[in-house]
């Protein structure tokens, strides 16, 4: 290649960020406060003691310091695995003959194969300065639940992970894996919890989701001692850890003066889309940007294209504090689609907020569709992506595709969240022609939406 810029841009460990970016702090309309269920008033440290560490809930209700500062033992522990390449797709350039720019933050070079270790670590190191000895957690297609074994290994602390039953079926060797690291999995629901037991009764055949996983989870951490719940997404502050990737990406960018007009990624909680756009979306809202923000969901779980804005609970069982998001309501329960970490019925407030105030758009694709961007881009790329990493590409592909038909030169930005070593029976799926698209009917979104509590913040 002659071009200036290199095919992979990275930054040296000198260059990595010494703080988190508060997003929320920059935001002129916050998100509304997450309240408690029992008094509808905003929760306090002290509501939230039994569940989270105490590092986090100090971090979850902050909405006014911007750059939060990265312990030095946290920086530690990111220099194992970061700083992750961004990578210039001249190749997937080449092959749709666009005249746009295509770059991926690549966040699947470690272990776990995603960028939950961002998150995972964080809450593995303030649970072991708490004095903990414990943790339990939920996982969808098992890349949380990888990365907390992995730091909770690096801790020396024990955890339980409830995986979504689908998902826990389609990939046995995540459960190896999370084994060889000392965890312990469940696939949820299961019949160790009494919310569990509840699920099944009502639906012995269903394949969970991770509002069951995380209301097995929660459970049991606050029943057991010295032990809390940890949440691999959806919960501010597991956004502000994973502002690293775009602090990263913002910095390599910057060596060589390129700006985005359009940045992308794939969203189920919001870990990884918060995450990458959060310095980019700060200049958006104070003038110094007009990019285009895009969020890629799942069309058999579309909370952010089809779902409501209310206060709803964050799990199955109602154990949770009230949370103002985009929501298809706790008793959603999607089908068995093959990207299990989008499999979640509701969004991260602050990008719900974002999105109601037009700053963030949305799209849903079904997964046939998505598989084919993803196959696509493989072939060029030579990444094999996971599935919810690749709805994040089918847009970036047809945004190119948009460039090449107008003749437009435009920056485009997507996070490639994850490798997909682990989905090759989703692939295998797709290669025999037996994968399937289901898309829920309105009367199927009004059952979920029955279950979004009837308060006065609602009507």
């Amino acid at each position: 290649m002659k071009n200036k810029i290199p095919t992979r841009i990275y930054l040296t460990e000198d260059e990595m960020p010494k703080n988190w970016y508060n997003l929320r702090a920059i935001m002129k309309e916050k998100p509304d406060p997450i309240l408690h269920p029992g008094t509808l008033k905003p929760v306090t440290a002290d509501d939230l003691g039994p569940v989270f560490c105490k590092g986090v809930i100090e971090q979850e209700l902050d909405d006014t310091n911007l750059l939060i500062p990265i312990p030095d033992e946290i920086q530690d522990f990111y220099r194992a695995y970061r700083p992750s390449p961004l990578i210039r797709a001249y190749y997937l350039e080449k092959m749709l003959d666009t005249p746009a720019e295509i770059y991926y933050k690549f966040e699947g070079t470690n272990t776990s194969g995603s960028h939950k270790l961002n998150s995972a670590g964080p809450q593995a190191y303030y649970a072991m300065k708490e004095g903990l000895t414990s943790l339990t957690t939920e996982t969808g297609a098992g890349q949380w639940g990888t990365a907390m074994a992995m730091a909770c290994g690096f801790y020396n602390l024990k955890l339980i992970v409830y995986m979504v039953k689908v998902s826990s079926e389609q990939k046995p060797y995540r459960k190896a894996l999370m084994e060889a690291y000392g965890a312990q999995l469940i696939p949820s629901p299961s019949n160790t919890t009494e919310s569990g037991k509840k699920i099944l009764a009502a639906d012995p055949n269903t394949g969970g989701s991770l509002g069951c996983a995380i209301s097995e989870a929660i459970e049991v951490a606050v029943k057991t001692d010295k032990c809390r719940y940890v949440l691999g997404s959806v919960l501010n502050h597991v956004l502000l850890h994973q502002s690293v990737i775009g602090l990263e990406t913002k910095a390599a960018l910057d060596k060589y003066g390129v700006k985005p007009d359009i940045i992308i990624g794939c969203a189920g909680g919001g870990s990884n889309l918060g995450g990458l756009i959060a310095p980019f979306m700060g200049e958006k809202i104070e003038g110094k940007s007009n990019a285009r923000f895009i969020a890629v969901e799942p069309a058999s779980c579309p909370s952010f294209t089809r779902g409501r804005y209310a206060y709803d609970f964050g799990d199955t069982a109602k154990t949770t504090p009230l949370i103002r998001m985009q929501t298809l309501g706790n008793d959603f329960i999607p089908s068995a689609n093959h990207a299990g970490g989008l499999r979640y019925h509701g969004m991260n407030s602050t990008l719900s907020k974002l999105y109601k105030d037009s700053l963030l758009e949305a799209r849903s694709e079904v997964q046939t569709d998505v598989f084919d961007a993803a196959i696509k881009f493989m072939k060029v790329e030579g990444v094999l992506p996971a599935p919810e990493s690749s709805h994040a590409i089918k847009a970036a592909i047809d945004e190119a595709l948009v460039c090449k038909k107008k003749g437009e030169k435009k920056v485009i930005l997507f996070g490639l969240s994850g490798t997909g070593f682990f989905d090759m029976t989703a692939y295998a799926s797709y290669n025999n022609k037996t994968m399937s698209d289901h898309i829920p009917s309105d009367t199927d979104l009004e059952r979920g939406f029955a279950s979004i509590p009837d308060i006065p913040q609602n009507k």
